[in-house]
């Protein structure tokens, strides 16, 4: 059986082909991914605009003939945060029905959450011990705290990085003081992640694809480390080198960013915002490890919807 899954988010929509196999297991047989940025200058005040709209509907229509090439059974189609919260958005589902043929289901943050639980979960080997999964999006950012047979905690907030580079407008490159007033609003916004954290004591940081890709890529650029590969689902990080980047990425212009190898140019306007965010929960929660899952929501869903493994 060969099937389809297409995530919906708010800076990117991703296309994911793969295939059951016999023992039970599936194999990746096409993925790729397209710079939407349906929250472009809008996402903040509850809307799609319409070149953002368009260009969603013409991705969508180019991912129906990938599905048609690979000669796909059946599709799964994933909304998430600037759709679920666009005062537009189900005139876009509706579009997307009628121009490409896709079926979309808008999912909320709760259920988001569980699908990055699971699509992580089997990139990465998780233990008893609580772990603290983050998912950077654009239009929202997803918190679980759980371990190897469960979810402990789960929160999804609205603190994508797109949302919170259009209300924070900080300067090229950002200052220190804006810095500060950034972390201030994440540690009153947070407070629920925080009081969590405190109860279950999470060891380690797992951040969950996306941002977090290019972390290790940047890395890798930088200091001769693994980059990330189809063939590998985890990565290890090591801090020293996370903090030389996020320093890095933190004084550097748009322009520098454009220059910067392991980091592809869809996330350039957003990474310092994301590695604030990163930093600051660091920080505030006295982490001192972190990984990198290269499955996130795709993953999930083919996890919960057809009960299938790795292979």
């Amino acid at each position: 059986m060969r099937f389809a899954v297409i995530d919906l988010g708010t800076n990117t929509f991703n296309l994911l082909i793969a295939e059951g196999v016999a023992n039970g297991t599936f194999v990746k047989i096409f993925n790729t991914k397209i710079s939407v940025k349906l929250g472009e200058s809008t996402i903040n005040s509850g809307y799609i605009s319409d070149i953002a709209f368009k260009r969603g509907i013409d991705a969508l229509i180019q991912y129906k003939e990938y599905i048609k090439k690979y000669n796909v059974v059946h599709v799964h189609a994933f909304a998430t945060s600037a759709i679920r919260t666009a005062s537009n958005g189900l005139e876009f589902v509706k579009h997307a029905k009628k121009e490409a043929g896709i079926h979309v289901t808008v999912i909320d943050g709760n259920e988001e959450a569980d699908l990055i639980y699971y699509g992580t979960r089997m990139a990465v080997k998780l233990t008893e011990q609580p772990s603290l999964i983050i998912d950077i999006g654009g239009g929202s950012t997803e918190f679980i705290i759980a371990n190897q047979s469960t979810i402990l905690w789960k929160h999804s907030f609205l603190l994508g990085a797109a949302r919170l580079l259009e209300r924070f407008k900080p300067s090229d490159p950002i200052t220190l003081n804006e810095i500060i007033d950034f972390n201030v609003y994440l540690k009153q916004e947070l407070k629920p992640l925080i009081d969590a954290a405190k109860y279950y004591q999470p060891i380690e940081l797992i951040g969950s694809s996306g941002a977090f890709d290019s972390v290790v890529d940047m890395i890798a650029a930088n200091f001769n480390t693994t980059p990330t590969h189809d063939n590998e689902t985890e990565y290890q990080i090591d801090l020293k080198y996370y903090r030389v980047i996020s320093e890095l990425i933190q004084k550097s212009t748009i322009k520098e960013r454009c220059e910067m190898k392991g980091l592809i140019t869809m996330r350039v306007d957003m990474m310092v915002i994301s590695m604030l965010l990163i930093d600051f929960v660091l920080k505030e929660l006295k982490l001192n490890q972190m990984r990198v899952s290269s499955f996130a929501l795709k993953e999930g869903v083919i996890s919960k919807k057809l009960g299938m493994t790795l292979s």
